[in-house]
Parts: structure tokens; sequence; C-alpha cells
């Protein structure tokens, strides 16, 4: 069988096009981004071997197993992330965020940052890479997820200290930025359905969804900065409760930004008490 049928029978299966030719580039050794590789050999023989391990694969994607756990490593700001089941598979709506971290930190200096419920260690890493100068910090409560952030950053070869810990349980400060992408889906929400094969305790956060954000809201004060931010990244319709929180908080220069989609994906303010 040759690579055009290999796709043409993971199709009849019901699986999408991209992720067929994602998987099959996975199986034969080539990166993610050869798919044009793909149409100038779509009459090239596939080894049998190869052909088996590849409908497996589409086996499982059609059991709802994301794409990055099938593949084992997932892009994220530009960055090559290993990712398993033990972590959440990044999203490029996090990306706003970072975007949101990076404009507010200096290009020179030495801020202090801590992300919180690290996972991958994506959040982190991203900031580290784009603001070398600063010191960043991140902590999740996972030991396994805290192994996967620790082998990205070792393979990455960015200087960013982990620890195991709840939110900001433990952490001194003064940081000049928190920021988080904590669970935010409301329990018993039917899109969880579709999630199952990712770690639930890094999406559900109590019955409205932000169980975790009022946590963070509350622990942040006395660990940040004079001036510095807290960021957070939350669901579609969160955005004027989250801002609420910081508001009843003491946050100044609260705001919101939009993700690719125009959705309010993240919120934040500025805490200008001293001490």
């Amino acid at each position: 069988m040759n690579i055009a049928a290999a796709l043409a029978q993971a199709g009849s299966l019901g699986l999408a096009r991209l992720d067929a030719q994602v998987l099959l580039l996975h199986v034969l050794g080539r990166p993610e981004r050869d798919r044009a590789w793909l149409l100038a050999h779509d009459t090239d023989t596939v080894d049998p071997a190869v052909l088996a391990a590849f409908l497996a694969l589409c086996r499982r994607r059609l059991a709802g197993e994301p794409v990055a756990y099938l593949t084992g490593r997932k892009e994220f700001f530009g960055l090559a992330l290993r990712v398993d089941a033990r972590v959440l598979v990044p999203r490029p709506d996090t990306e706003t965020l970072v975007e949101w971290a990076l404009d507010l930190l200096p290009m020179d200096g030495a801020s202090r940052v801590i992300d919180l419920g690290t996972g991958s260690g994506a959040i982190a890493l991203a900031i580290k890479h784009g603001r070398p100068g600063a010191q960043v910090e991140a902590v999740d409560l996972s030991p396994g997820a805290l192994e996967v952030a620790t082998s990205n950053a070792r393979a990455l070869g960015l200087d960013v200290s982990f620890r195991q810990a709840s939110w900001l349980d433990g952490a001194s400060g003064p940081y000049e930025l928190i920021l988080s992408n904590p669970p935010y889906v409301r329990e018993g929400d039917p899109h969880l359905a579709a999630l199952a094969h990712e770690p639930m305790s890094a999406l559900a956060a109590g019955e409205d969804g932000l169980a975790d954000c009022r946590a963070i809201v509350r622990q942040a004060p006395s660990r940040l900065a004079p001036g510095g931010w807290l960021l957070l990244e939350h669901g579609y319709d969160q955005a004027a409760t989250v801002r609420g929180l910081l508001e009843a908080a003491g946050f100044g220069s609260v705001a919101s930004r939009r993700d690719l989609a125009g959705i309010e994906r993240c919120s934040g303010g500025k805490w200008l008490e001293l001490g």
C-alpha cells in the first residue's frame, strides 16, 4: 500500500485528514511540518509494519486520544514540547497568556516570575525563552507533571526552577508576575466527556469552574511586589466574573485579553498595595 492509499484508508475509518497526516509522518519518522512531503511522495510504498503501526494509532485517535499523546510531542509558542497523559495538552489559546506576560516583562532585568500549575512547563518555558534574564519558577501538585516539565526544560536548555506545590503554597516572592492557566471547567460540564483522556485535575474546578481562580486571587497579593501583575487564563464566558474577583481583591488596571478567535481568554490586574 502506498502513502495515498494509507491516508485514504484512515479517511474511510472517519479520521480527519490532518490527524491522519500527522500520525503517518510520526510513524515514518518525519517532522510534523512535512505534510507537503506526503503529497510529493504519495506513491511511495509504506512498509507493512509501519502501516500496521499507523492504523493502530488511527484507531486510538478515533477512540478520543489526543494526537499529541499519540506522537508524544506538541509545539507551543515555537517550542517543541514532550507531552503524555500526565499533563494537559498545551492549547494555542494559552499563547495569549504568554504574549501578555512578555508584554509586561522588560527585555532586560531579572524579574521574578512564577507559573502556577505548570503541567508540561509550556508557559514557564515560553516565558524563559522570551525573557532569558527573568528568574522563572514553576509549580505543580502532580509529581508526574513535574517530571514532564523538567524533561522539557532539560531538552530545551532553559533554566526554570520546578517545585511541587499547590498554587502559591511555600512561595515567598515577591514576584513581579504571577500567572496561571488553572482548571476552569465546571464540574459536570458536558464538554469534559471529550477530554476524558486528559488529567481531570487539570480541567475541572468546582461547581462554577472558578474555585482555583479564587484560591490564586486570595493568595497572590501577599506574594506580589508593588506594581506586580497577576494573569489568569479562564473559560470563554468567565472574563467578567474573574475581573470582578480581581477588583474585589484590590487589584487595579484590571483588564482582559482576547485570543485569536476574539474570545476574552485571560484576565489580569496590577497589585498596587505596599505590603
